[in-house]
């Protein structure tokens, strides 16, 4: 029986200095963040499927029968630059608007656009009657004028 005490060729070396990064702790410390993503990512993005709506830009085509009404902040109400007083005289006004002076169905043939232009800081109250009273008088036809957002935010 023998035993090798020391170093073959007699030196004294102690400790020799070992130059490769033991890599071990990192794989380990990787391999269960990996676990750990794996199991939370689908708790996070659960959501209920449904289809979004595709949001379309489509440019006004401006007719001569086309209605506008705007809305200022103060909430009165213009029939293109006309001022009107009250939803009584907007739907008197859009009676008229149609073949013969009656509401809906036997309005005019094709129905005339309303387009309604809110001023930013307008109420949605005046806005909402005038909705209201075009669905009295029975308009089909109604969009909402807005300005494109500013490019390069």
């Amino acid at each position: 029986m023998s035993m090798n005490v020391g170093s073959p060729e007699g030196g004294d070396d102690e400790d020799e200095v070992v130059s490769a990064i033991n890599t071990t702790p990192l794989v380990d410390v990787m391999l269960v963040l990996l676990i750990i993503f794996l199991i939370t990512i689908p708790v996070v993005t659960q959501t209920i499927k449904m289809e979004l709506p595709k949001e379309t830009n489509i440019p006004t085509q401006t007719k001569p029968e086309n209605i506008t009404i705007a809305v200022d902040k103060d909430g009165n109400m213009y029939w293109g630059m006309q001022k009107i007083a009250d939803t009584k005289e907007l739907f008197d006004k859009l009676t008229k608007a149609g073949s013969d002076g009656k509401p809906a169905p036997a309005f005019q043939l094709p129905q005339p656009e309303v387009h309604i232009r809110g001023d930013l800081n307008a109420r949605y109250e005046p806005i909402g009657k005038i909705v209201y009273t075009l669905q009295r008088a029975g308009i089909v036809k109604v969009g909402f004028i807005t300005e494109p957002p500013p490019r390069g935010g």
